[in-house]
């Protein structure tokens, strides 16, 4: 198997993880934002809801694209989140028993909730996450005996998330889809007998460009849904606070990777673009009289959703405001945003 926990000196590779830790503590903080201003019972129903949505555009497409669309629906779930998450970068781990029960665990630390943010996640959030994908595999599988049996969630302070996917003799109601045995633990992880990717159709530039999107989809995914869920002025509000929160935080962590530094508008307009090259997006930047203007030509992350509402642009409005102040004090930003989540996204930095 190939390894891709560590990241390539090439610069490119390291400014594509640069990207996806930018997007991963945006998500993470999204949902910390809405627990803390919305309550547990919000962030539940907006978590399940991002879970459930990327389970139903991303499940089927995936087993395909992994090989796994002709295995027992048990073991092709299961395999499914191991290589997927895997690719992610997300430290998982995957133990055959039988065709018919298989299991994942995620041991510490969680990808998900870095750092000490796993200190403000309530129980009632992961379960969303398990409600969410977990527990809808068989359904969308065609196959409604298939259900997944939670052992621990690390959340609630056992040694990690873990249970198995097991196919039963008969139909599951809507509520034995998702339940827990916290009384049982899962086998111990043996990576030889674990599933591998091909190398030759996964070579390293491809491992570092998916470990990059997806941190950056679960953006995608999470900014309409927010605007579904809470209307596009609260929305608005939560999306902005939170990128400005996570872009003052991260400036420092990013800038070497991006070849930039802190400074004043024209360091941070040279961070901007290396940010957007990193992202795949092209940017026209022009300067006249010590402010520069950044014509942002496309942005891939939004394109082609279909639900886009303008309160979606308040992420990224949010994330350049913070990381501006991250690079220096009375830097301003303005955007103009698009319309439809079409380019182009004027940015002026001044």
């Amino acid at each position: 198997m190939v390894e891709i926990q560590h990241a390539s000196k090439e610069p490119r590779w390291l400014a594509w993880r640069a990207v996806a830790d930018l997007h991963h503590a945006f998500f993470t903080g999204l949902i910390l934002t809405i627990v803390s201003r919305r309550g547990t019972a919000d962030a539940a129903e907006f978590v399940f809801r991002v879970f459930r949505r990327q389970q139903q555009e991303r499940f089927l497409p995936g087993l395909k694209k992994l090989g796994l669309d002709r295995l027992p629906p048990a073991v092709a779930a299961a395999q499914y989140h191991y290589l997927s998450n895997w690719i992610g970068g997300v430290s998982v781990e995957y133990m055959y028993e039988s065709d018919r029960k298989a299991w994942v665990r995620y041991p510490p630390p969680r990808w998900i909730w870095r750092g000490t943010a796993i200190c403000g996640v309530p129980g009632e959030v992961s379960r969303a996450m398990l409600r969410g994908w977990h527990a809808n595999n068989g359904v969308t599988l065609g196959n409604p005996n298939v259900g997944f049996v939670c052992t621990k969630q690390s959340v609630d302070g056992q040694d990690g998330l873990e249970g198995y996917y097991c196919e039963y003799d008969h139909p599951l109601e809507l509520d034995a889809r998702l339940v827990f045995a916290r009384h049982l633990e899962a086998p111990l992880f043996d990576s030889t007998t674990a599933p591998a990717l091909p190398v030759d159709s996964w070579p390293q530039a491809r491992l570092e460009k998916a470990y990059r999107n997806y941190a950056m989809e679960y953006v995608r995914t999470a900014a309409p849904v927010a605007v579904q869920v809470f209307g596009p002025v609260d929305a608005a509000y939560l999306l902005h606070l939170t990128g400005k929160l996570i872009g003052m935080q991260y400036f420092d962590e990013l800038a070497p990777a991006l070849q930039a530094s802190r400074g004043g508008p024209a360091a941070f307009a040279q961070f901007l673009r290396a940010m957007f090259a990193a992202q795949d997006d092209a940017v026209e930047v022009t300067e006249s009289g010590g402010a520069f203007e950044l014509r942002q030509q496309s942005w891939r992350q939004m394109a082609g959703v279909s639900d886009y509402h303008p309160a979606c642009a308040r992420v990224m409005e949010g994330l350049v405001e913070g990381l501006a102040a991250g690079c220096g004090r009375h830097i301003r930003v303005a955007l103009s945003p698009p319309r439809a989540g079409e380019a182009p996204l004027v940015w002026t930095v001044g």
